[in-house]
């Protein structure tokens, strides 16, 4: 495996470069950006992913995309062994253009972790250049996981989100955001799908699983993380998990 920093990689006249990093418990990586778009993938541990327009939880299983030129905080949750690659959007101009997590095919992984094998400057027409292609089709053909946290412009607004994200509670209510905005209910409701794209309950169902999968990361107790939500309990907060995700919350502790 190469280690390597995306930075070092810029130039390299190659339009896809894989790289493979392992990072210790709790490591953070602050705010960065890169011209190339980036496939952020943990092959062990998990990642969540910061930026001015939101937060992105990428447990087992699903990687982070990250546009290039997006500024974007990392934090890594247990010990991470990264395998990702760096895609040049002018070559391939139909990758997207915001950050999202996306479903992890066995295929897709498989090729992550061989492409941080591949030499920087492989031969394009040879195997490895093949390797790199299919990478890329796997990338534009992989699924969009509902594991985003959007943040809104409006000010008042993302003041209140930011803070939500830092202490989340499952019960709060529209009308209680909506009073002290000092908006209606109708007003508010269509400001925050206006700002975030998603209506009320979404993203606070969302914000909470982005708050949880760390936490069930790190090994803790389901029923306190339920609690630590706002649920009634563990069967409530498995129930909205298995719904969102398709699994229950035990298949993220380690």
């Amino acid at each position: 495996m190469n280690q390597r920093h995306p930075d070092d990689h810029e130039h390299v006249p190659r339009p896809v470069v894989g790289i493979g990093n392992d990072y210790p418990p709790s490591f953070e990586l602050a705010e960065h950006q890169h011209r190339r778009g980036q496939l952020l993938y943990a092959a062990s541990g998990v990642v969540a992913v910061s930026t001015p327009q939101g937060a992105w939880v990428a447990p087992p299983e699903r990687a982070v995309w990250i546009p290039g030129g997006t500024p974007h905080a990392v934090r890594m949750v247990g010990a991470v062994q990264t395998r990702s690659v760096l895609v040049d959007q002018a070559v391939y101009p139909g990758l997207a253009r915001s950050c999202r997590v996306l479903g992890v095919s066995p295929l897709l992984r498989q090729l992550l972790v061989e492409a941080a094998h591949v030499p920087i400057e492989y031969e394009e027409a040879a195997r490895d250049g093949l390797v790199m292609r299919l990478l890329v089709a796997e990338i534009e053909r992989s699924p969009l996981i509902p594991l985003a946290v959007p943040f809104p412009r409006h000010a008042a607004l993302a003041a209140r989100c930011h803070a939500f994200v830092e202490r989340p509670d499952a019960h709060v209510t529209i009308d209680q955001w909506a009073d002290a905005l000092a908006m209606n209910r109708r007003r508010f409701t269509r400001l925050f799908r206006q700002e975030t794209g998603m209506s009320f309950a979404q993203w606070r169902q969302q914000a909470c699983l982005s708050a949880a999968l760390p936490r069930l990361a790190s090994g803790e107790p389901i029923t306190t993380i339920a609690l630590d939500l706002g649920y009634d309990g563990p069967a409530n907060f498995s129930t909205m998990f298995k719904r969102a995700l398709g699994v229950s919350p035990s298949r993220y502790r380690p």
